[in-house]
């Protein structure tokens, strides 16, 4: 009576199964569609069986002596014979080319199974296409999971025409226009049915209940009640079966389904938020009447049932239960007492996971520790709700949340998830510890880059007390790091040198705070044109990383040290570091990092008189920086160099050709921005950096026109206020720069170079 919405890879892929196998079992959660594609597949293979295709339902069968004759009926065949039920069922089908289609087996599998396997053995034409939340179990069954349908995830921004391709979007307008004949997907409200429909998993059954609601409801207010999304969708259509009447009544036959073990570890299981590997339950749900070693063969249950979806990475399988099915565990989850020690313990396990990462940050594991964090997230943010929601266990939320801002806050786009969480726990846990004084200090490095430098310093003074009233040498290590971190991003690249220099020297014995001071120390004093000074810190950075095998460090301190080399005018050094550290960098989601290579590259491209490939980069840089929500301008050394690499490729360009080049670079995607910028990308390669004249610095430029002018050394000396010696240097340096061997050449290079800028 309704149209069938989307599924066309779904019908693909049964109709394939059923071409290859002759029983095919569709599985999944009630009310995910299973009957509905199972009804649609075998009307498009009804031409390939001569002799019919047959739909038995067996929903409301609850005697389950019944099944044979229930399955007889279905055909046609009458109950007067004095053979077996299953013989005269078996005689029938011998012959015949057939398609049989069991609805909904899974309270009746041992009966099911049998029948299917005497039936198949016997009857070579025949084939079973059966629906049910959990696998028949005979040999040559072909298993296949019904995924719900494919929902918008909002935490990126999409437009309303994106949302409207989603399976559970077309599927809630389908049945909200049947309900209310003048209803659209509109600007005003296509977030919220995008909502509505990932709030319900994707789940059709659900999907329909709550569109019907729109006779009395708007998309927002059906979005606002779904917090109580069995109470609001237990409604019954007059034309669905029992089981279906409601959603609740629906998951409640899969919950009667379950062992009483399998139902206890249910209950328990909608502690996680999100998906959880074994190790995971084991440690968070076994005791209290379930053992650990029975939690494999539990799980394996719950999967098989359609409770738990499994989702497969390179890291072993991980579970997870639909929203839907976590928010019933927890209806049935009743004595506050266990629902409070199961959060503790599940608290534990990921404050412990958090400890383990940074334990093995140093290392080559970081791509696996990122990738994981990621993946557990959801969880980490249950786990902080808890502490910052239980009497007593704030300080748990300091700690977990200063341990995630090297993995997770420290990446754009979290900058004000990390602050939210380190504000509500700095405000419960008050009590003067290193836990609160780190805490501070790091909310304070947050606010820095976010721009918001008044907040900053305000942490960073009330972090600084603390840190200088406990002694501590950590701490003071952080402080120093920290007040150099708001020293160099406002621009005070002195005040930066020196407070890195004092956290070095507290001595923490916190290894990956040594290195992030030095790597920020290398672009402190690379900015400030000490070249020396970046030598000795980037051979110290990359002492500590490479016996590690770590990656993240290295990377940063190469696009540091290469902002030394590009700075002293050493062109091929400087793109040889760059393109080492965004080679680092891949399957480190370094989006951030990536994007200060595109600009350091854009840099080094104008440098080279190369504006095109810069106004490229830089269109490419700014792409990254919008889709992570934030700029370069915070960093005040860095942005000042992007204003002036802007300034001279639109210079060099003109508007129009920047603007082209610039919009060219903006519609890379993030692979082909690595490729154009490593010179990898077709077309992207021209001319390379060292065959082109490498800049000089403002004193070089100083001492290359009192050259021109006829200056020995002495007179350098003393125009400059500068000792011969360091005259006698910088003119070494320009030769060396410009691969020459005498001063007439240097006179020679000045005289062309000051006619270009004329004709210019």
């Amino acid at each position: 009576m309704t149209s069938f919405v989307g599924r066309r890879h779904e019908l693909a892929q049964v109709k394939q199964l059923l071409a290859a196998s002759r029983l095919v079992t569709l599985t999944g959660v009630g009310g995910v569609g299973k009957t509905r594609l199972a009804a649609r597949a075998a009307a498009g293979v009804r031409r390939a069986f001569p002799d019919g295709v047959w739909l038995v339902e067996l929903a409301d069968l609850r005697d389950t002596a019944l099944v044979v004759q229930t399955v007889a009926s279905a055909l046609g065949l009458g109950d007067q014979s004095y053979q077996p039920p299953l013989s005269a069922l078996t005689e029938y089908l011998a012959d015949r080319r057939l398609l049989l289609v069991l609805d909904s087996c899974e309270h009746l599998l041992v009966e099911c199974g049998q029948m299917v396997y005497a039936l198949l053995t016997d009857c070579p034409k025949l084939r079973v296409l059966a629906t049910s939340r959990e696998r028949l179990g005979i040999s040559g069954e072909s298993v296949w999971p019904v995924p719900v349908l494919s929902v918008p995830d909002l935490t990126q921004p999409q437009r309303k025409q994106a949302v409207s391709r989603y399976e559970a979007v077309t599927l809630f307008v389908d049945r909200a226009v049947a309900t209310v004949p003048e209803f659209r997907l509109t600007e005003d409200n296509y977030v919220a049915v995008a909502d509505i429909c990932r709030l319900l998993d994707g789940i059709p059954l659900a999907i329909e209940l709550a569109a019907v609601w729109l006779r009395v409801l708007s998309p927002q207010q059906i979005l606002d009640r779904l917090t109580d999304r069995y109470t609001l969708l237990a409604h019954a259509t007059g034309n669905t079966g029992l089981r279906h009447r409601t959603l609740r009544s629906c998951i409640e036959r899969s919950f009667e389904l379950c062992s009483p073990d399998e139902q206890l570890l249910w209950t328990r299981l909608s502690v996680f938020s999100g998906s959880f590997n074994l190790d995971a339950v084991e440690a968070v749900c076994a005791g209290g009447g379930l053992r650990k070693d029975d939690m494999l063969e539990l799980v394996t249950g719950l999967v098989d049932k359609s409770v738990l979806v499994t989702d497969k990475n390179e890291w072993g399988p991980r579970y997870r239960l639909l929203s839907t099915l976590m928010v019933f565990g927890q209806t049935k989850l009743r004595d506050p007492g266990e629902r409070t020690r199961l959060r503790q313990r599940h608290r534990d396990w990921f404050e412990e996971l958090l400890l383990q990462a940074e334990r093995e940050w140093m290392s080559p594991l970081q791509e696996y520790w990122l990738a994981r964090l990621d993946v557990v997230h959801p969880n980490i943010r249950s786990a902080l709700r808890f502490c910052l929601t239980e009497p007593g266990e704030a300080e748990s939320a300091l700690r977990m949340a200063v341990c995630l801002w090297r993995f997770y806050w420290s990446s754009p786009g979290r900058f004000s998830e990390g602050r939210r969480w380190l504000n509500q726990a700095l405000a419960q846990a008050t009590e003067p510890n290193v836990h609160r004084a780190r805490a501070l200090l790091v909310d304070s490095q947050l606010a820095v880059v976010q721009g918001d430098f008044d907040t900053g310093r305000s942490l960073l003074a009330e972090g600084k007390a603390l840190a200088e009233q406990l002694g501590d040498a950590d701490c003071l290590g952080r402080l120093g790091y920290a007040t150099g971190h708001l020293a160099l991003w406002a621009g005070d690249v002195p005040a930066a040198i020196v407070a890195y220099e004092q956290a070095l020297a507290a001595g923490s014995p916190d290894l990956k705070l040594r290195v992030d001071t030095l790597h920020a120390l290398l672009v402190a004093v690379a900015v400030a044109g000490d070249a020396q000074r970046a030598l000795t810190c980037h051979q110290e950075v990359m002492a500590i990383t490479e016996p590690t095998g770590e990656r993240l460090h290295r990377s940063h301190a190469q696009w540091a040290f290469g902002l030394s080399a590009w700075q002293q005018g050493d062109l091929r050094r400087a793109t040889e570091l760059q393109h080492q550290s965004l080679r680092l960098k891949r399957g480190l989601n370094d989006a951030r990092g990536t994007a200060f290579c595109l600009e350091a590259l854009a840099c080094i491209a104008t440098a080279a008189h190369r504006e095109r490939r810069a106004a490229t980069l830089l269109g490419a840089a700014d792409a990254l920086w919008q889709s992570m929500g934030t700029s370069v301008a915070p960093l005040k050394p860095i942005f000042d160099y992007h204003q002036d690499c802007e300034r001279r490729t639109r210079s060099g360009l003109g508007e129009k050709t920047y603007e082209a080049a610039f919009r060219e670079g903006g519609r890379l995607t993030v692979d082909e921005m690595a490729a154009y910028a490593l010179e990898t990308l077709p077309g992207a390669a021209a001319a390379p950096p060292a065959a082109v004249t490498p800049p000089l610095t403002r004193r070089e430029q100083q001492v290359a026109t009192l050259i021109a002018r006829g200056a020995s050394n002495d007179d350098i000396a003393g125009a400059l206020v500068i000792s011969q010696r360091t005259a006698e240097g910088h003119v070494e340096h320009i030769l060396a720069k410009l691969g020459f061997n005498s001063r007439i050449q240097i006179i020679s290079w000045y005289l062309e170079h000051q006619a270009r800028s004329l004709q210019g």
